[in-house]
């Protein structure tokens, strides 16, 4: 949850003040969970459309969230990248529109496209044929940045 926080934050600290929405709108939400879904698709469902309300509110500062200099992406912690890889990875992810911005923030959740499906409302083809897509996006982004 917090990654998903993170790519919608400017920074660290509001990524965890994020983070606290999103939970706090889940513990509310909680006696309206149906089943019809996992908890988690539940969980992820709420947590994008929070950290999406917060971005539409904070339109007026709409550019600063396409640069991510001078910010440190704590959260993203696998060894085997180095750090200016997530760096310029994160900096494309921005750029990317508010729907693939979700789908690829999903994936790389290791979710699998029927989950990514019904926690973005699409289907499942829709969600394949959009992360080719924005592979091909993020590939050209990163050819531009590294």
């Amino acid at each position: 949850m917090f990654r998903i926080c993170r790519a919608y934050a400017t920074s660290h600290e509001d990524a965890k003040d994020l983070l606290q929405d999103v939970l706090l709108n889940i513990w509310n939400a909680l006696d309206g969970f149906q089943h019809r879904s996992s908890i988690d698709t539940w969980m992820y469902r709420i947590a994008l459309n929070v950290c999406m309300r917060a971005r539409q509110k904070n339109s007026k500062y709409k550019d600063r969230y396409l640069t991510t200099e001078g910010q440190k992406l704590e959260s993203l912690q696998v060894a085997d990248v180095p750090a200016k890889q997530y760096h310029a990875l994160y900096h494309c992810i921005y750029q990317l529109g508010e729907s693939d911005r979700s789908v690829v923030l999903l994936y790389l959740e290791d979710l699998p496209y029927k989950e990514i499906a019904e926690i973005t409302g699409l289907n499942e083809n829709n969600i394949a044929v959009k992360m080719t897509r924005i592979k091909t996006k993020l590939f050209n982004c990163l050819k531009k940045d590294l």
